[in-house]
């Protein structure tokens, strides 16, 4: 089913939830609602299942404006962080119940209910616990359970509202592939929200970056994390480093060095030549050859995390006078620049890639999320 959104607003007294959304959601696709608390992300899809209305604008379905269609006439799934299932019932009775509650005339007989359940179950590689009860099972087990409920009544859309909050790190990483493979077999338009950057660039099709009310940029994973469209965008989906630089001649310099041409990505259009900010993130800075561009830094302290070498460097001549005094760097342990990363050291940085803004005052948007994130051509190009 596709989803149309046209100027969506909501306003709770004086705090303006929505202002003037629009959002087309395609048929089948899986699509992430991402932002801080407060940007309006659940809101939205609490319109979207018509848990809440619009002060303004329109929903529509497939073409079909649902002003006036209750909830329980859309044909949704709706999944919540904390699971909702009832501690009295079987599994199999809980993913039952949504079929079981129809009006006589549109219910099915209990040998196909029955059926359906066990099917759902299996299909969530809960097959066999049919007769176990919730607390018998753990957290993970139990949003699987949930997630059968939602799809038992052949859901045409599927919302799932933050559905791993709930649960700690390991089970979260392993049910986000599960989940993307359910939906790769089921094929249902999915909408889900989350203040965790790497789960919705890991789990969506497209994500949609929200910001008080507002879409701050709608793509693709790679679009919105390798081209974003703005300082807060940049910020939100992961750690930034912020170089005070000059554009002059389509080159980028910092202080009296060129770092590199214009990034292709940037729209020179809304910029003019002068003072510029760049935005590198810190696992695409990587030691220069002698010949190349770069920025000359000495090494102020070396930390190892797990898998990824942290390094904290300051600029090596006064010339690069910088409201940021230091840059953080992150290689994976076994990457080859790494032992040349000692304290004290002086090296050259080049920058991979990056983005150029016009200089700000930004308030930093990450919320709970301190990890680098690190996805799809990410890792392989770390690796090299």
């Amino acid at each position: 089913m596709e989803i149309q959104l046209s100027g969506i607003s909501k306003q709770f007294g004086q705090f303006k939830a929505l202002n003037n959304v629009g959002l087309n959601i395609q048929s089948g696709e899986l699509l992430a609602l991402l932002g801080p608390s407060g940007s309006g992300k659940t809101t939205l899809l609490r319109i979207i299942a018509g848990l809440e209305n619009a002060d303004i604008g329109s929903v529509y379905f497939d073409g079909v404006d649902m002003a006036n269609t209750p909830l329980r006439e859309r044909q949704i799934g709706f999944v919540f962080q904390h699971y909702a299932l009832f501690k009295h019932m079987t599994l199999r009775e809980n993913v039952s119940f949504g079929l079981r509650v129809k009006t006589r005339a549109f219910r099915r007989p209990a040998a196909a209910i029955r059926a359906r359940a066990d099917e759902l179950l299996k299909l969530v590689q809960l097959g066999g616990l049919e007769d176990r009860y919730p607390h018998q099972l753990s957290g993970g087990q139990r949003q699987r359970v949930a997630l059968a409920r939602a799809l038992a009544i052949d859901p045409k859309v599927l919302l799932l509202d933050e559905p791993f909050g709930a649960l700690d790190a390991k089970v979260r990483k392993e049910l986000r592939q599960w989940l993307r493979d359910l939906h790769q077999q089921t094929g249902v338009t999915t909408v889900f929200v989350t203040h965790d950057q790497e789960e919705a660039l890991e789990l969506a099709d497209r994500v949609v970056i929200m910001q008080k009310g507002e879409i701050a940029q709608l793509g693709s994973v790679d679009q919105v994390y390798e081209q974003p469209a703005s300082p807060l965008v940049f910020d939100f989906l992961g750690d930034s480093n912020i170089i005070a630089a000059q554009w002059r001649g389509d080159v980028v310099h910092v202080g009296d060095s060129a770092i590199g041409a214009y990034p292709s990505t940037a729209n020179t259009a809304v910029l003019d030549e002068g003072a510029v900010d760049v935005y590198v993130r810190p696992s695409d800075l990587r030691i220069a050859d002698a010949e190349q561009a770069g920025i000359d830094v000495v090494v102020n302290s070396i930390q190892r995390t797990g898998p990824i070498v942290r390094a904290e460097v300051s600029f090596a001549h006064s010339t690069f006078a910088q409201s940021h005094s230091t840059l953080r760097v992150e290689l994976p342990h076994l990457h080859h620049d790494v032992p040349r990363f000692q304290t004290g050291a002086t090296l050259r940085l080049r920058l991979m890639q990056f983005s150029v803004f016009a200089p700000q005052t930004i308030t930093p948007v990450r919320e709970q999320l301190s990890a680098p994130i690190l996805i799809g051509r990410e890792r392989e190009r770390l690796a090299g």
